[in-house]
């Protein structure tokens, strides 16, 4: 597991590159778009834990970008520091009034970027970046591997570990086979689709042993959610 999905949207590739190199130095899995219509599409595949928007980019401007982020209800969320070269006052004022959570004004350091990633992370996403992961009745050991429900413990597979933990660290948020695919076994790993059913029926059983609630949904068509106020399959 990385420390979390970064998006990078910048149309510099020397830009791009140096922040490639500094994320995935840093534990990062990193990813890049270059323009605006392409890092929207690229937000739908990747699934990022936190986006880097540059201000001025071809087609779609970034404010125009995290607008229309935070319109849509399963990018409300998201995690995004604004990059641009300008550095008034007023300018800052309109990235963070557009929605976004930071703003850094080039240049800057990629030391105190990387600071302000994971500040931000752990605001937003505590799973990332604690050793105890908990969403309702299940708690998760991320040092000692160890997984328990309502205090008793659970005895998982490697695979179905690394299953629940991307789903616990996005509760009610529904991914695809293909988006767990990517998550859990890996971009350059193929795997069939299918093969996510499967470790979905087992994480389930080792889940409901005890006959507890079945908190994984079912969404018909679209894939699998972690949701704790309901179980079982949706239209």
């Amino acid at each position: 597991m990385t420390n979390g999905k970064i998006l990078i949207v910048e149309d510099e590739a020397a830009v791009v590159t140096l922040l490639q190199y500094n994320l995935e130095t840093a534990g990062f899995e990193v990813d890049a778009a270059y323009d605006g219509e392409e890092a929207m599409i690229k937000v739908d595949e990747m699934q990022p834990d936190l986006m880097l928007l540059d201000w001025m980019l071809p087609y779609v401007s970034g404010v125009e970008i995290c607008r229309r982020l935070r319109r849509k209800p399963e990018t409300r969320d998201l995690p995004i520091i604004m990059l641009t070269a300008r550095g008034e006052e007023a300018d800052a004022v309109r990235g963070l009034d557009s929605g976004a959570d930071d703003y850094m004004v080039k240049p800057f350091s990629p030391n105190e970027l990387v600071a302000r990633i994971n500040a931000l992370l752990r605001r937003s996403r505590p799973g990332l970046a604690q050793d105890m992961l908990e969403v309702g009745e299940l708690s998760m050991d991320l040092a000692a591997y160890r997984v328990f429900r309502n205090e008793e413990e659970i005895k998982l597979g490697p695979t179905e570990f690394r299953l629940l933990r991307h789903l616990m660290e996005n509760p009610g948020r529904v991914f695809s086979r293909e988006q767990l695919l990517d998550a859990v076994w890996g971009r350059d790993v193929y795997v069939e689709s299918r093969t996510v059913d499967v470790h979905i029926r087992r994480l389930r059983k080792a889940l409901n042993e005890d006959g507890g609630r079945d908190i994984i949904r079912t969404v018909r068509s679209a894939g699998y959610a972690l949701d704790m106020d309901s179980g079982g399959v949706a239209a």
